[in-house]
This record gives structure tokens, sequence and C-alpha cells, in this order.
């Protein structure tokens, strides 16, 4: 059966009580016939998918969390990207708002890349529905809560030269330079990734927070917000099929777990 757009919602959102919102805006996989007949073969796999996000972030519910997950391929549209456009990383080759080609330079499409008229058509149908999805559940978290932690989670391969020199720390704190959350906030975070020795950690590196983080993270407004990029070998097999590994898995959840954690003692001090 041939799925059309309508067929798939632009995100699944399950609301929660606590001030923590988690966003798992590269975790779909669904592409519309309409796009998927101008893609080349190599997009089948969805190779640059965030892979496995919900059920390595299984404890959510437990936390009171509101969860909003993107249903669509990031190649159809980036939902983490700014609706213009721009270039959050100036000077370095990112990923387009449509991208064009995958994480290791293979073209995406058979023939012509997508026109504006096209590109504003996703904007329009997926990209503004999840933001403004996101938006409400902000605003209604920080009016029941008088504050609101955005937690954004992500996973990419170890290593993907286009993108970043060598093997990526295995855990990759993003706060805008400290401007989507209080400062004391990601020092926290940290130092508890430091303490459990035998990962990489750091914070501000190669990827500081995406449209995302950087857009709706107003520590002064009581909403921060904390982008986490980590290494994908940590819980899953790199290669397709990209399968789940619970031995992995079962290694990190305590420590996605206990970071959460701690940004919620943190914000309801």
């Amino acid at each position: 059966m041939i799925l059309s757009e309508q067929t798939v919602a632009p995100f699944r959102l399950r609301r929660g009580s606590s001030p923590l919102i988690v966003s798992m805006p590269h975790a779909g996989t669904f592409v519309p016939h309409s796009v998927g007949r101008m893609f080349h073969d190599v997009a089948a796999l969805r190779p640059d998918t965030d892979w496995h996000m919900p059920r390595l972030y299984d404890f959510l519910e437990a936390l009171g969390a509101t969860v909003i997950v993107a249903t669509h391929s990031r190649y159809v549209v980036d939902v983490n990207r700014p609706p213009g456009g721009e270039n959050l990383y100036p000077g370095r080759d990112t990923p387009r708002l449509c991208p064009i080609d995958t994480f290791d330079s293979k073209p995406l499409y058979r023939d012509a890349e997508p026109a504006p008229e096209e590109i504003e058509r996703r904007v329009a149908t997926i990209w503004r529905p999840y933001h403004r999805a996101l938006e409400r559940e902000i605003a209604r978290i920080r009016s029941e809560n008088g504050v609101a932690l955005l937690w954004d989670a992500h996973s990419i391969v170890s290593q993907a030269p286009r993108l970043f020199e060598g093997r990526l720390a295995d855990f990759n704190l993003g706060t805008a330079d400290d401007s989507s959350c209080d400062p004391a906030l990601s020092r926290k975070l940290l130092a508890a990734l430091q303490a459990h020795g035998k990962f990489t950690c750091v914070l501000n590196g190669r990827f500081k927070g995406g449209y995302i983080t950087r857009q709706y993270g107003r520590p002064a407004d009581a909403v921060h917000a904390v982008q986490l990029e980590m290494a994908q070998c940590l819980y899953m097999d790199e290669a397709a099929p990209y399968g789940f590994r619970e031995d992995l898995a079962a290694r990190v959840r305590p420590i996605l777990r206990e970071q959460l954690e701690i940004a919620l003692r943190h914000t309801q001090k």
C-alpha cells in the first residue's frame, strides 16, 4: 500500500505532569511516497536516523515527562533546523533544512533537489505542526510547574568525517554556549558524566545545540533547554540494519536517567 502524507501525523505526543519535556526530532523514519519516489535507494535505509530513541529512553513515563517524537525522516524536513534554512554552524558543512545528501555525502535525489515551494510545503505540513505542539507543551508545563526543562535527545554515528574529526565523544552536551540553560546546571550535568570515568564527554563541543535548544532555551523566563548528542555505538549497531543492543543500552540508561534527575532537581530547587 502506498502511504499518503495524511497517513502519518507529524509527531507523536505523550503528555506528562512534571517540568520535563523530551523532544526527539530525528527519531522518525516515515517518508511520504511523493517524496520517496524522488530518492535514490540509499535513502531507503535511513542511515542518518537517531535510531531507537524512545526505546533507549524507556523510563521517561516514570519521570512524569512529556515526550514529543517526530514521525517523519529528517530526509523529508529537519525539524531541528531553522525554517529559513540558516546554517547553525557557519563555516561548517552541515545538512540542510531539507537535506540533499547523507552524512557521508551520498546524494539523496535522483534528479533535481526540492524546489523552494516544495520545501515550504514540507515546512508548513510537518515542521510547523511539530513546533506549534512543542511551544504549546512548553507553555503548559511552565504554567503548571513554574519552570520547564526541555531535553533534546539525539544520537549519531561515532565517526562522521564530514561533520567532525576523529571519533565523537560518547556524550555531547549542548547548551548554546550556556545561553539555553542555567550555566550551573550544565556544569552539574558534565560533572556527573565525568564521574562515570569510562565514558568520554564534552560540553558545547562540536554539538552546541540545534534550533530547538537555541530557540526555546530561555533561562531568564524559567525555560531551560539542553541537547544531548550520544554516540550510537553506546547502545546499538552503527551498521545496517541498525540493531538495538540491550546489553549495551543497559549500561547507559542509568546515566541518562541520572542526567534527567539532576536537571529536574536543579530546576525545581
